[in-house]
């Protein structure tokens, strides 16, 4: 995967713009539960009453509440402004604060978070100390127990009409120091968050009492942190529509581009290089491991960004909350960890092995499919059945051990995150009841705890496909990195103009790569223009040898070929071959028209060169009897037409390229001896100046060739005309009286 990385190059900006949107949904997707907490918390359970700090308060209560303020007493007012009826805002309080006609009250003023953060537990000590007085007053046999709280005072027997507020407003500065150090003691084991909590439902009687509609502001509070969830909740939904469109267009993007590379690639591989890999490998790589790829690059962008960005954020969330639940997590995350490095080191060797299945069992598929009726005319259905069936149960076999090395991490998964959701609840519960945190704290951990561990179910998944993604990422690679042996000089030369056409073979020897030794030696002659010159010999001599290195298909090992007296070594490829035409031994046709293949040789053609290599080539009796003519159609490999005329066609092809060299390699195997003669008739008119090479077993094409080589064992063991062979080559003479009588090669 990683030697691919280039080719993100182009998507580096879509990828940028993918994880700030990742980022983005990342922290929504955050946020949620924090508000979802502040609407347990402070919506249902404060009456959406969120500070100990009120917005108003009587003039009269906050006298009392002052006692209990110490020295920050002035601080406190001081952000307070005291409002009656001769205030210039008297018409707009009063209507949100009926009170307001009969007492005189304090209004917060606008201050900031920081200022607000620090006066509420004070404010909230004061205001539960003032309340607890109050319900402590309203029942008289509750007040000896209020004594210790204010330095062994007895409250019953306080006189007659006496304010107890009034008196404690009358202490010395001392002994109300004393009683306020007594009352932070007994706040002492609360922390500020639960002081706060519970100062708000004196909080919410004040406002009762101010005449305001706690009830409306219950609904307000809900309706203001419900509506932004929503909102959050409505642009994760909007990132996770672009990032999912970025994803599937960079992965797609890439895919094309890889698929694009590797067939480049593989269009500039020589035979030795196409040696390396059969064509079931370069069909599964250009297609299965690039779509492997594929698909793991739009996970990548999906999720590998997403999931860590989750996961972490949500461990930063819990640890800064300090929440007393955060070692359930670390516990989790952990046993998460392993079993992923578990599976993922089982899996990743078969994911290796499975690949070079899927490249079997292309090839299989591909062999029979290709070779259907030589089956069936062997009766070798059964066979050729067990023989798909092996590759394919191979196959089956390592896909079922991955798939229950996976299967397992769901479950598992699954099961760690609900024994984690238990636990949570679990202790949870007990934190609560010891006024150790909020409900809504425990169900936003819950969430936090859940986003984590999904996080981890979103990497597991990606663990599934990559170590397979990885494999195919290799494969690709080692098809991209192999360099051609065949290349072009870095200062080619171009050939004469006018360009004749000779060919020289001069010492040429060839060995194909990793053999032991050659299959050409010494290989020495010339062949001329406007002449034909033919190759005959035995099965496996070196006849399609020796033209496959003229057009470069194979470099010699030594010596040197030569057109025009210029070595083909030093100019082009797209040079050397623009003067050859090329019938190959295994006629190719492409799916089309009969019109289509012809133009391969050369799109400008004119319909009157087509009709005339189509007559040169015998074609034009079978292309005539379609009532298409030349826009027949001609189906993948040619296989709607016979061995003979896709020969034919194939001649025709090299014919509309009116090369000034013709290489036919046992290009008329497949034809009758008439058609033959009447070919190579035409051919020799055709191609009068031309250079002609043709590649044959058939004594009776060759027998008329101004030069005949005689190959045996990859050496020339003849040379000349028929007649000259005939008297001194024994060779040539036994393949010639084994098809032919003597009156007929005489």
């Amino acid at each position: 995967m990683v030697k691919l990385a280039k080719y993100t190059k182009p998507y580096l900006v879509m990828i940028l713009l993918a994880i700030l949107l990742l980022f983005a949904q990342a922290n929504l997707d955050l946020a949620l539960p924090d508000y979802l907490s502040r609407i347990v918390n402070t919506g249902i359970q404060q009456g959406g009453v969120e500070n100990a700090v009120p917005e108003a308060i009587r003039q009269s209560e906050m006298n009392r509440v002052a006692i209990f303020l110490g020295a920050e007493k002035d601080s406190v007012l001081a952000d307070y402004t005291l409002v009656d009826k001769n205030s210039a805002d008297y018409a707009k309080y009063v209507a949100e604060y009926p009170i307001l006609e009969t007492e005189s009250i304090y209004v917060l003023n606008q201050i900031d978070k920081i200022e607000l953060d620090r006066i509420n537990p004070i404010f909230g000590k004061a205001i539960l100390t003032v309340s607890g007085i109050e319900q402590v007053l309203a029942d008289p046999a509750k007040a000896s127990q209020m004594g210790a709280a204010f330095g062994g005072m007895d409250l019953t027997k306080l006189p007659p009409g006496m304010d107890l507020f009034t008196l404690l407003g009358k202490l010395p500065a001392d002994k109300l120091t004393q009683v306020t150090d007594s009352v932070d003691k007994k706040f002492a084991a609360l922390g500020d968050k639960m002081i706060v909590q519970a100062a708000v439902s004196s909080v919410k009687t004040e406002y009762k009492a101010l005449g305001m509609n706690t009830d409306k502001l219950q609904t307000d509070y809900m309706m203001n942190v419900g509506g932004w969830m929503i909102l959050l909740t409505l642009l994760s939904v909007v990132c996770t529509i672009i990032v999912g469109y970025q994803a599937a267009k960079i992965a797609a993007g890439m895919a094309r581009d890889i698929r694009r590379d590797v067939f480049q690639k593989v269009e500039s591989y020589s035979s030795t290089e196409f040696d390396k890999f059969s064509t079931a490998s370069l069909i599964t790589r250009t297609t299965n491991d690039v779509t492997q790829i594929q698909m793991v690059i739009f996970m990548m962008v999906r999720m590998v960004f997403y999931a860590p960005l989750l996961g972490i954020g949500g461990l930063i969330k819990v640890i800064s909350k300090d929440s007393p639940l955060s070692w359930l997590i670390i516990v989790a995350v952990l046993t998460l960890v392993g079993l992923i490095m578990v599976v993922f080191s089982v899996s990743l060797p078969k994911f290796k092995i499975i690949q070079k299945l899927v490249d079997r069992i292309n090839l299989v598929a591909r062999e029979n499919l290709s070779g259907m009726m030589v089956v069936r005319a062997f009766n070798m259905q059964g066979f050729e059945e067990n023989r798909f069936d092996k590759a394919n149960l191979d196959l089956t076999s390592v896909s079922l051990f991955i798939n229950r090395i996976m299967v397992v991490m769901m479950p598992m998964m699954m099961l760690i995150m609900n024994g984690l959701s238990l636990a949570i609840i679990w202790y949870g519960a007990r934190q609560v009841a010891d006024a150790n945190m909020q409900v809504g704290d425990m169900m936003a951990f819950l969430q936090y705890a859940m986003q984590i561990v999904m996080s981890f179910l979103m990497l597991s998944m990606m663990f599934i496909i990559l170590p397979r993604a990885s494999v195919s990422g290799d494969r690709i690679a080692e098809v991209l990195e192999i360099e051609p042996k065949i290349h072009d000089p870095k200062e080619p030369k171009k050939f004469s103009t006018p360009f004749k056409g000779t060919v020289e073979f001069r010492q040429v020897s060839f060995r194909y790569p990793g053999a032991e030794e050659d299959v050409l030696h010494d290989i020495n002659f010339t062949a001329q223009p406007g002449q034909m010159t033919a190759f005959i010999g035995s099965t496996g001599a070196g006849k399609s040898t020796i033209v496959n290195l003229i057009p470069r298909f194979y470099e010699v090992s030594e010596g040197a070929i030569l057109m025009d007296g210029i070595d083909i070594r030093e100019v082009t490829q797209h040079d050397l071959r623009n003067q050859v035409g090329y019938v190959p031994q295994k006629s190719a046709l492409f799916s089309g028209t009969i019109e289509s293949n012809l133009l391969y040789a050369d799109k400008n053609a004119s319909p009157e060169m087509l009709n005339s290599a189509i007559e040169i080539s015998q074609a034009a009796e079978f292309v005539n009897s379609n009532p298409e003519g030349i826009a027949t159609e001609i189906s993948q490999g040619g296989v709607n037409v016979s061995g003979g005329q896709k020969q034919r066609l194939s001649i025709a092809r090299a014919m509309v390229k009116k090369p000034p060299i013709y290489i036919l390699d046992d290009s008329f195997s497949a034809l009758d001896f008439k058609t033959d003669a009447a070919l190579r008739r035409a051919l020799k008119a055709q191609a009068a100046n031309s250079t002609l090479m043709i590649v044959t077993q058939r004594v009776s094409t060759v027998k008329n060739a101004e030069q005949i080589i005689v190959l045996d064992e990859g050496r020339i063991v003849g040379k000349g005309t028929h007649n000259e062979l005939m008297k001194t080559c024994e060779t040539y003479k036994e393949i010639a009286l084994s098809q032919l009588s003597m009156e007929e090669l005489s």
